[in-house]
């Protein structure tokens, strides 16, 4: 059952570690930009594979370029390019709207399945895709109604939320062609896609000045100014929050993307508001009957996603 199941169940742990690090990556967005948080998260995680690798003695299988060269291109876009964009739309428009906007990942990524990989879905899971991403935009949309904004702020929060969900549609196709098209392992494409997006972010930095990112984004603290005096327990949060967020959480969304059709893998993977229900219970947030009743709209679309 397990192993039948086993890029759905994968799809699905990795969408509740990203619920609960979301909270985390809020906080730490108030005292370190976005290319600096995405860059230092990107780093540990390398760390932690290399490590991993070294110690199973896995060695990188002979690839064709065609591979290796979608693997790059899928961390460019959905690491370097996207979870910026998406750090970004979080501290302009705040989680709950940006992963709103989110939800429309999904039904992209199976588009263009559908167009470029010829993966076609059946009706059911057509119906498992639309109930899910339904019920997930009842839960978050509940929580923000009573919120507008009509802010330069908001319009550019707007703007990096789309830039995200390209990034992570087109590097998702990508991932899932290389996956599927070549021998790699999931933990290899992991690295791969996350030294191509590190890469990408180094550039980013040298690129632009300190002075046009805090521009961007005017609610930053600069990060030498952002107590790093408590560098050590700051650090310390990211590099726990790196490992089960973007190497075990990357990793997770590899093989989903491996062993499930992309549009499949994507919208289990994007059912973190769910997850983060209870989270918010457990913190003392007054949860609405409304978004019970979402969170049963989603899990009905999750059941027809998991049909035999």
């Amino acid at each position: 059952m397990l192993e039948l199941y086993k890029g759905e169940l994968a799809a699905l742990l990795a969408a509740f570690l990203w619920a609960a690090a979301s909270t985390v990556y809020s906080h730490l967005g108030q005292k370190i930009p976005p290319l600096e948080l995405n860059l230092l998260k990107g780093v540990v995680a390398i760390a932690f594979l290399i490590v991993t690798l070294a110690i199973q003695g896995e060695w990188l299988p002979e690839l064709n370029w065609v591979a290796i060269s979608f693997l790059l291109t899928s961390g460019i876009f959905g690491i370097g390019i996207g979870d910026t964009a998406f750090f970004w739309a979080i501290n302009l428009l705040g989680a709950r709207r940006t992963l709103l906007l989110k939800t429309l990942t999904s039904p992209l990524v199976a588009l263009l399945a559908l167009i470029f990989l010829q993966e076609t879905l059946t009706p059911t899971d057509w119906c498992g895709i639309l109930l899910t991403l339904l019920g997930i935009a009842w839960v978050i949309s509940e929580r923000v109604s009573a919120t507008t904004d009509t802010t330069n702020h908001f319009l550019q929060g707007i703007g990096w939320a789309i830039v995200a969900t390209l990034a992570d549609a087109t590097g998702a196709i990508l991932s899932r062609a290389a996956l599927t098209q070549s021998n790699i392992t999931p933990m290899w494409s992991t690295l791969l896609r996350l030294s191509a997006g590190v890469l990408v972010l180094l550039l980013w930095l040298l690129v632009k000045s300190r002075g046009e990112t805090n521009n961007l984004s005017p609610t930053f603290t600069p990060l030498d100014k952002a107590g790093w005096g408590e560098s050590p327990k700051l650090l310390g949060i990211i590099a726990i929050t790196s490992f089960f967020s973007t190497y075990l959480g990357i990793f997770l969304q590899q093989i989903s993307l491996k062993f499930t059709a992309a549009g499949i893998a994507q919208t289990l993977g994007a059912t973190s508001p769910l997850f983060v229900l209870p989270l918010a219970i457990w913190m003392g947030e007054k949860v609405s009957l409304r978004a019970f009743l979402g969170v049963l709209v989603a899990l009905a679309g999750v059941w027809l996603l998991f049909k035999v």
